[in-house]
């Protein structure tokens, strides 16, 4: 399997000890982050090239998956779902890595490099990397609503209008919460 990585300055020692377990795993590893250490340099830009890449190869037909880690790995992951046809998930646990593929079928994900040992984010994404997606009709209803979203806004009725689509219900000071009323 391909797997596309990116990260800034705060991945950059892990991204090259991952780089070497993924490829000794067999997997080809492209690697769209910076070639040197700039405490200065950004995520997005690298994060996004890498999205991108997991986006064409999986269009093109190859087997592709994205890891994008940095800091915390919460910009991480909002660059790369800036991306038409990425789900990033941001991972922390053995449990989220595998329901991102399982439940999600994510093709990206995001782990904060310094929150967790390389030991323990290499496990989640060796989890991630293992894990297939259900195929659960839920879960595949759920992305095609994401997917229908992302192409061109739109969204299931909102039930609590009787017309469609329409504003949330708003309380205004007048409406008092009465919790003995239920």
């Amino acid at each position: 399997m391909r797997i596309h990585i990116g990260t800034d300055h705060a991945g950059l020692e892990f991204s090259t000890q991952l780089q070497h377990h993924l490829a000794g795993q067999g997997h080809d590893v492209v690697d769209h982050g910076p070639i040197e250490y700039d405490p200065l340099d950004d995520y997005p830009a690298f994060c996004i090239r890498a999205a991108e890449a997991v986006v064409r190869d999986q269009a093109a037909g190859v087997e592709a998956l994205g890891v994008v880690f940095g800091g915390s790995g919460n910009g991480e992951q909002i660059a790369a779902n800036k991306v038409l046809g990425v789900r990033a998930a941001l991972v922390w646990s053995i449990a989220t890595a595998e329901l991102a593929r399982e439940h999600n079928d994510a093709n990206v994900i995001a782990i904060g490099a310094r929150q967790h040992t390389f030991d323990e984010a290499v496990s989640f994404i060796d989890r991630f990397l293992a894990t297939p997606f259900s195929g659960e009709e839920r879960h595949a209803r759920r992305i095609g609503q994401l997917a229908a979203y992302e192409q061109d806004g739109s969204l299931l009725p909102d039930p609590r209008t009787q017309d469609g689509p329409g504003r949330p219900d708003v309380l205004d000071a007048s409406d008092a919460f009465d919790p003995e009323a239920g």
